[in-house]
Order: structure tokens, then sequence, then C-alpha cells
């Protein structure tokens, strides 16, 4: 018999108990991958001997238990073959003689109950299936039977001849014995059955009715065969060692009777084996190693646990030698040209079977046990193709969870039972706890036959088996399963956390999460569409097969691939704070995921009580619009705090030069404008639904920047530092000491005539005198139109872009009634209103600081005559040359404006506040009023029109009105002071002897004020003037 077999169903946990199930099949291609390589032997391992050791022992036992049957030799003498004889009955010695007689023989047609019971097909082939064929002219005997070749194919049938090959006339074939077909099974050769026959016939003479149990099988076998009938020593020795290893698996290492440490006849029995490796033992009568060798065999097969007497021996009925040779024997019923089908034959083959019970130590629940394990052990081992093979092991679960329940079970079988059911269930486990790895569309049927069998297994586990910390403890008991929507929810759960995971496993995904963001967020795009197959692939493939078992099986998915993506999205915006393209992409594909698993929530949980609310509350929103909000929310405040900054900086450093001579504004505004247009394009490129909300959050932001920059452009100053303050009123006196030094002087020694000498030299040569600081105020000007402009083209932006979904909440932003249409309404009047003021104090400081020494300082000191406006006029003019040059077009007119005012305020203060060195005669009204008219009309010619002599008459009446004051006579100016005065101090008239009292200094100049006529009063310089001022009010001279 050949040492290595092609169906090493335990080659592998003979050596090792961990080491997985590996099949080679004659007819079917079995893969080596997971598929089939990780179902664990449970039944612990055997030292020294491999699958062919126990599959002979195995069919040696099975075969002296059968002895006495049909086909074994029962009512017939026990044949055997000749080696010599090539025409030698070699399928199980059902005939002998050359009388052609057929015993025992195979129904034609079986029908089995047992796989009927267990839900297997009929073969359904021709009853000729398992036929042997009579020769013609060998009398009886049947031809050879070879055995398989290694490469698992049937050597064909045939007969020699003297010259060779020759076809032979052959009788009708006859059906196989059940002893044929148990050694075709098992692969037996002739020659190791013909020894087995004739060791039997050696042993049994005169004592055919002796029961099998009490033969030690091994030990007779030593015994009566010699080396002489094996092919030569080394095939002797082998056999030899087989056979010792068979005893000591079952006397010395697993003996179904504790054996001592100390027993002498173990210890003995060890030495010959150990020294039966070199060399074969002498077995023949006379040898003293055999005789020792039956003496230790028989004492220790004859024990008893309790030490009394024993019908029976145990030399094969200890754990788990029995479980090896027994499961040996049930992988026959399985044919061996298809190992995914179960011989029809299986009732008779299993009857047979049972008979080695007795030998073996194993009863009706191992048996079950044992017999689910093949089913399924044999359905792993053809790469699952036979799923009737599943449903048969399922079937003979609950046989098994009978005998669980059972109250008189001994500790060895729950031993076993959980072995068992612990290794099924773990590879059941593996695959529904990775089901969308192990199952696709073809295969998806699996899940369906699996699960039972999972789910009756763990409840067996968990129901009938206790498991105990110690033997006989009451404590510790350990319940190992929950209920089947649980486990079912649990399958699904982990099977799609182990799908995501190798998805996200994927190479690209791997290498994104070391990339560049863009390349993350291109993974993220990918990982959701992946996402959103395998959900497609659980609801159309898998959720109809587990709904069976769990009412919301899609929606348990749904949530898990939901809960999945959310942490990687999570993870994802955890690292952002700003808003693209790239991450509202992402976003929108977050959203469109979501909605997608949503839907398979909804449509799953119709049927449930609580409408799937308990599914859907585990369902935490991706709130996709409120992240873009916040994102949008913090993408604004990044920028608005990068202009912020800018403004800080802004302060601290500008100087207001002008950017360049084509660009005078400041080069702050320029940058400012800058940010806050690229801050509006970046804005409307954001590739989501922009809603008028967003506009006005932008809008705000850019209005408090803006306001917080236009007020630092208006913190100039204001006109009244540049305001010279009022002299006190005095009465002038024409014997002065000033007007008697003044004529007593030397011309051109008095300032007198350093100032007309003065005024005629600018006059001569003029130039501006318009300092840098007032030039820095026109840059202000200019920035803060620059601002205006930019501004309006940024609110034309916001307002007309189509990209705004509403316009709702603009006009409540813009309140009721209101007919503008702008985002920036209030910062806009806040520019005008800091234009105003700047132009102002431009203004202020070009005529009472720049102009002071040609106009306040100099204009009519001494008399008119001598000190008139033409000098001042001239620089005038250049002042405004220059403020046009600096000025753009929109910011002229109105500093033109305010420049006009400050000079007539200018010519009023020289009339009315000029203080001692300036007198007046009513002759020099016609000069005054001539210079005033030169003054208008500098303003309206200067600049091409930029006034109209509409606004400089305007501005003119308060002037003309005083100087027509100066041309009035003394009386008459008395006169009208009294009248003003009466009526603003509500004391009506004056009566005898009543003073009128000194109107206030209002600054409202004008010709019907009574301070405005007191300071006319006050600067003409004759008696009666003095006179009154005198009496009245007792004003001082002047000194």
């Amino acid at each position: 018999m050949g040492r290595q077999s092609h169906r090493e169903y335990f080659s592998g946990h003979v050596h090792g108990a961990s080491t997985a199930i590996s099949t080679t099949s004659t007819s079917t291609s079995i893969s080596d991958d997971n598929n089939n390589t990780d179902l664990v032997w449970p039944f612990g391992k055997l030292e020294d001997l491999d699958h062919d050791d126990i599959r002979e022992a195995a069919y040696e036992i099975f075969f002296t238990a059968c002895r006495s049957s049909p086909g074994f030799g029962g009512r017939n003498a026990l044949s055997f073959y000749s080696s010599q004889d090539h025409h030698g009955n070699g399928d199980g010695g059902s005939m002998h003689g050359s009388g052609g007689r057929v015993s025992a023989v195979v129904t034609m047609t079986p029908t089995s109950k047992v796989k009927k019971a267990l839900g297997l097909r009929m073969l359904k082939r021709s009853p000729s299936r398992r036929m042997s064929m009579s020769s013609v002219n060998g009398g009886g005997s049947t031809p050879s039977v070879s055995p398989i070749s290694h490469h698992g194919h049937s050597n064909s049938v045939s007969f020699y001849s003297s010259g060779g090959f020759s076809t032979v006339a052959t009788r009708p074939r006859r059906p196989l014995t059940s002893a044929e077909i148990m050694r075709q099974q098992m692969r037996v050769t002739e020659q190791s059955d013909n020894r087995l026959r004739k060791t039997l016939m050696r042993t049994l003479v005169g004592q055919m009715g002796r029961r099998s149990e009490t033969i030690i099988l091994p030990l007779e076998l030593l015994r009566q065969l010699k080396p002489s009938e094996f092919n030569d020593m080394s095939d002797y020795h082998f056999w030899q060692r087989r056979q010792l290893k068979i005893l000591e698996a079952g006397l010395l290492n697993h003996p179904s009777i504790p054996l001592e440490k100390s027993n002498s006849l173990a210890k003995r029995l060890r030495e010959i084996i150990r020294a039966s490796k070199s060399k074969p033992i002498d077995t023949g009568k006379n040898s003293d190693t055999m005789r020792t060798l039956c003496n230790c065999v028989v004492s220790l097969s004859w024990r008893s646990a309790n030490e009394t007497s024993s019908d029976a021996c145990h030399w094969a009925d200890g754990f788990p030698l029995n479980t090896h040779i027994y499961i040996s024997l049930l992988q026959a019923i399985f044919d061996i040209r298809d190992e995914t089908l179960v011989l029809d034959e299986v009732d008779e083959l299993l009857e047979l079977m049972k008979k080695t019970w007795s030998t073996l130590g194993i009863n009706r629940s191992i048996h079950n046990v044992c017999f689910t394990w093949v089913l399924f052990q044999q359905y792993v081992a053809t790469n699952q193709m036979e799923p009737d093979l599943l449903c048969a092991a399922y079937n003979m679960l609950t046989e098994v969870a009978i005998d669980a329940k059972k109250i008189d079970r001994e500790a060895a079988y729950v031993k076993l039972l959980m072995s068992m059911l612990v290794s099924m269930q773990k590879w059941a486990e593996m695959r529904l706890l990775h089901y969308h790895e192990y199952f696709n569309k073809t295969t998806v049927g699996g899940v369906e036959n699996l699960l039972p069998l999972a789910l009756s297994s763990m409840k067996i586990l968990g129901e009938d088996v206790t498991i105990k910390e110690g033997e006989g403890s009451k404590k510790g008991d350990t319940m190992l399963v929950d209920s089947t929507s649980d486990c079912v929810d649990h399958y699904i759960r982990s099977s799609l956390k182990n799908a995501f995971a190798k998805i996200i496993a994927n190479e690209n995904l791997k290498n994104a999460k070391v990339g560049e963001r863009a390349e993350v967020s291109e993974a993220l795009l990918q990982l959701a569409k992946e996402t959103e197959d395998l959900a497609v692939r659980e609801r159309e493939l898998f959720s109809p097969i587990l709904k069976r078992w769990h009412p919301t099986a899609a929606g348990v998915a749904a949530v898990t691939l939901h809960q999945c993506y959310g942490a990687v999205l999570k993870q994802y915006l955890a690292g952002t704070s700003i808003l693209n393209s790239e991450i509202v992409e992402v976003l929108q594909r977050a959203a469109k995921l979501e909605k997608v698993l949503v839907q398979m929530v909804v449509e799953d949980s119709e049927e449930c009580e609580d409408g799937g609310k308990g599914i859907v509350r585990e369902m935490m929103p991706y709130e996709v619009d409120s992240i873009i909000m916040k994102l949008l929310r913090q993408w604004l405040d990044e920028r608005l705090n990068q202009a912020k900054e800018l403004l800080c900086r802004v302060k601290e450093t500008e100087t207001w030069n002008p950017k360049s001579k084509s660009e005078p504004y400041a080069q702050s505004v320029v940058e400012l404008m800058s940010i806050a247009k690229e801050m509006v394009n970046g804005f409307f490129e954001i590739p989501i639904g922009i809603t008028d909300d967003s506009v006005l959050d932008l809008a705000e932001g850019l209005e408090q920047l803006i306001q917080e920059y236009t007020t630092f452009v208006a913190s100039c100053g204001s006109k009244q530092s540049y305001l010279p303050s009022l002299p006190p009123l005095t009465r002038c006196n024409g014997d002065s000491k000033f007007f008697k030094l003044w004529r007593k002087a030397n011309p051109c020694t008095t300032r007198v005539a350093e100032i007309t000498q003065f005024m005629k030299t600018e006059g001569q040569h003029p130039h501006p005198s318009t300092s840098r600081g007032t030039q820095r105020l026109y840059i202000r000007i200019n920035s803060l139109h620059y601002l205006a402009s930019h501004l309006h083209s940024l609110d034309k932006t916001l307002s007309l872009s189509p990209r705004v979904s509403t316009r709702n909440r603009f006009s409540m932003h813009l309140g009721v009634g209101c007919t503008s249409s702008s985002y920036f309404e209030h910062v806009n009047a806040s520019i005008q209103a800091a234009c105003d003021h700047v132009s102002e104090v431009a203004a202020y400081r070009l005529i009472f600081l720049d102009s002071c020494p040609v106009f306040y300082e100099t204009l009519y000191v001494g008399d008119v005559a001598n000190s008139r406006l033409r000098p001042a006029i001239r620089i005038l003019k250049q002042n405004l040359a220059l403020l046009t040059a600096i000025l753009t077009d929109h910011a002229q007119a109105l500093a033109m404006k305010e420049v006009m005012k400050a000079s007539f305020e200018a010519f009023l203060m020289v009339l009315l506040a000029g203080g001692p060195s300036r007198t007046f005669q009513r002759s020099d009204h016609e000069m005054i009023e001539d210079d005033f008219d030169s003054l208008k009309r500098v303003f309206c010619t200067c600049g091409e029109g930029l006034l109209s002599e509409d606004i400089v008459q305007r501005e003119a009446e308060v002037v003309e009105g005083v100087i027509s004051l100066m041309g009035q006579t003394t009386e008459q100016l008395t006169e009208d002071f009294s009248i003003v005065t009466c009526e603003a101090s509500g004391i009506g008239s004056i009566s005898g002897g009543q003073k009128l009292p000194m109107p206030p200094t209002t600054g409202r100049w004008n010709r019907a004020d009574p301070n405005t006529i007191l300071r006319v009063l006050c600067h003409r310089n004759d008696r009666a003037a003095n006179n009154f001022l005198k009496k009245s009010f007792q004003l001082a001279k002047r000194n």
C-alpha cells in the first residue's frame, strides 16, 4: 500500500491541532486560499500518525467489526487473494471459486433515508454505476480493481494474455457489495485487504462467534503476518511501525482509562516500540520480545476503570484516537470521483460503521457530532461548491442540539461538542464578519446557508453547553450568545466596517493620506463613490437575505456606512479651516451619499413598529450645510483678520505720501481695496449656493473694515486748530501811540513798510505756499475718493452677481421704505463725511496757516491802500493750481469750495477781528469791495468751472453784507446797532440813562448780527465811533 494519499483531510491535524484542513480532491480543484485553509481541526492531535496510518487502521477496524456481515465473509468462508493471481478477485472478495455465486450485493436502485433527511439529492446515475464484471473465461472471479493512482484517476480494467493486452469478453456487470465500495472508497489495496482477511481467518479459527471489540487487531496482525508476506523488509518494517504506533496511541498516549506514569507494563511497551524504530522486532512464536509485547498489550487493553473484570478491551477507544479513526471512516461516504457528492449507499455504509462503535467507544451523540463535522468539513474542503453539504451539516446540528440538552451527557462529550462548535463557529464567523469579502453576486446564496448554521452553533454554545471554570464548579457559567437579531446586526456592522476599511486601505487612498491636500480631497470623493457602491451592493445582494433574521438589515448597513464615512469626513475636516472648491466638492458629495443612505433607512423601516426611529437615531447628520456655513464664516473671518492686520500696520506706518505721480493716493488704500476685491472674487468662486445672508455677512464685514479705515483717514484734526483767536474788542483812537509812532518813524523801518515791501515782493514773484502737511491732506482726500469709487465697484459686484439665489433679507437689511440698493450705504455716507471734513481741514490749513503771511497777517495792516489783496490773490491762484494738480477730478470741486469758504472767512476776520493793527475809514469801502470782487473772480474762474457763480455768490453774501456795513456812516451804524441789540436782547428800546448790553460773539457774522456791527464800529477810525464805544461799553483805547 502506498504511503501517500491525495485525500489528506487529516494529515495536518495529526501533526498539529492548530493546522487548518487541506484537501486535494480527485476530481475537484480545491484552492489553497483562506476559503479552505482556515478551518481549524477541533479534535486534538496524534503524534507520529499521518492520515494514511489512520485510514488503514480505520479500514482494518471496520472490516473486523463487519466480518460477520454479508460481503465481509458472513454466510461464506472468509476468502483472501493470492498475490500471484492476476485474475483474482480484487473487489472485496464477494465472489469465491468458480461457481459464480453473487453474495451480499447492494440494492440496485438504492433510496437513501439519510440523504432525504439531510436534504441531499440522489445521484440518479444508472444502476450500472457501481458494477463489477465477471470474466467469461475466468469462472466466477472478478477482475482486479486497481487502487486509485496518485493523480486521482482509477486505472482501467484489463486482462493480460501471454502476448500482451487482449480484449476479453465479459459477462454482464453486477452491483458492488458494501465491502467492495468501502475498500474502493478508502483506497485499500488488494494486498492489504488480502493480508487482513488472512489474519482474521487465522485468528478466528474455532472462534467464529468472537466479538470484534475483544480482538486487539494490531496485535493479531503482528502475530499472524510475517515478513515473507510483504514485498520486501522495508515494506514490512513500515507496516509493523504503523501497527505499533496505533498501539502506542491507543494504550499509552491516549488511553480511555487513565494510565499511571509508573506502570511497568507501559514502560516496557514504550521500550519495545522505541526499539522498533531502527529495525523490525521479531514476531516469531519463540521471540521473547513478542511474548513481552503480547503480555503488555493484552494487560493494558483489558484494564477497567474500577479494577473489575471487563468484557471488552480498550485499545482504540481513547480520545482523540477514536475520533480520528471514526471520522476517517465517515469520509468514505463521499464519492471519490466527485467529492462534493454523498454516495447513495450511505445508509448501508453508516449502518456498517455503527458496528465499530463498541471498539472505538462511540455512541449516538458522538456519532452525530462527528458526522456533522464531516459534512461541514467536506463543504469547506471542496471549495464550498456544494451548498447541500452545508445544509446537511445544519440539519445534523438539529440532532446535535437535541443531544446537547440531555442531562446525562458526559464531560468528554461536552468537550468534544464544544471543540467542534467553536471551530465551525470561528470559520463561519470569519466569513460572516467579512461577507463582502468572501461572497459575491454568484455566491451570495452561501450567506443564506451559512448564517443559520452559525446561529445554530452559537445557540447551542450559549444555551445548551455550560462552560465551567473547573470540573463540578457551579460558578463561572457563561452565556455565549445574544439574540439572533443582535448577532446578525453584529455581522452586518462588522462586515461593512471591514469592507470600508479595505476601501481605505486601497493603494490610492493610502498614498493620498500622505499627499497634498488636493490628493486627499480626491481620495475622499473616490471613497464616497465606493461607499455608495458598497451600500447599493449591500441593498441588492445581502439585505434581502439578512432581512429574514433582522427586520432592518439594510437600515443597519446604511447607518454603519454613514458612521464610517462620517468618521473619515470628520477627520478630514478637523484639519480644515478654509473653504475652497475642493472642500465644498467633498462636502457636497458627502451630502449626496448621506441622502442615498437615509433613503435606504427609510425604505427599510416602513414595516418596523417604531417606523425606524431607533435606527435613525444612530445616524448623526453630516450637517453639510452648517459645516459649509461655518467654514464660510471662518473663511470670511480669516480674510477680514488679514485686512485688519494690514489696517493696524497702516496706522503705524502710513505717511500719506502718494503712491506715484500717476497714482496720487496712499499705498494703504490700494492694498486694502485689493484685499477686499480678492475677498469678493474668492467668495463668488466658492462653488456653493450663495444666499443673500452670506452676501450680507461679507458686506457687513467689509463695511466695518472700510469704516475703520475711513475713520483713520479722517483723523486729521479740525479747522479750529488753524483759526486764530479773536483779539479783544478795542476802540480806535486817532491820537493813539501807534499812529503817533507811525507818523514819526521812518517808513523803511516801520512794520507797515516791511509788510508793504513783503507783499510787493511776493506779488512780483508769486509761488505756492502750500505746505507738505497740506499736500498730505490732499492725499487723504484722494484716498477717500479712491475708496469710494472701488467700494462702488464692489457694491455693484455684490448686487448684480448671478450667483446670489435670494434677495429677501436684503430689503430687511436696508429697512422699510429705503430706496437705496447699496450694501455699503452707511460707509458711503461716512466716506462722504470724511471727504467733507478733510477738505475743510485742508482748506483752513492752506488759508490760515500756509497763506497766513500774505493773507490774514498782512492784508489791510496799517491802511487799506498800501496793503491790498492783489499779492495774496496771486499766491492763492498758485495754491489752487497746485491743489487741482494733486487732487483727482472728483475731489477738486469740494476742495475748491472749502478753500473758498476758508478764504471768505479769513477775509471776514481781517475786517472784523483784525486786531489793533487794522483800522478802516468809510472811504475804504470801495477798495475793500473791489478786493473782494477780485477774490470771488478767482474761484469763479479757477479750475475750469469747478464752482459756479451761483455757488460763489451764495457763499459771498455774508461777506458782502459786512462790506456794505463798512460803507455806512457811523451814525447809521450806531443806530442800526442799537436797534438790533435791543431786539436781540428783548429790551425793546433804550430809556434814559440805560446802557446797551454787550452782544455776545457767536461767530456767525452777518450784517444783522449785533456783534458784527459792533466789530465794524470798533474798526471805524473816527471820533463819533470812538465816543459811542466809550460811552456805551467803556471799551479800552488801542495802545
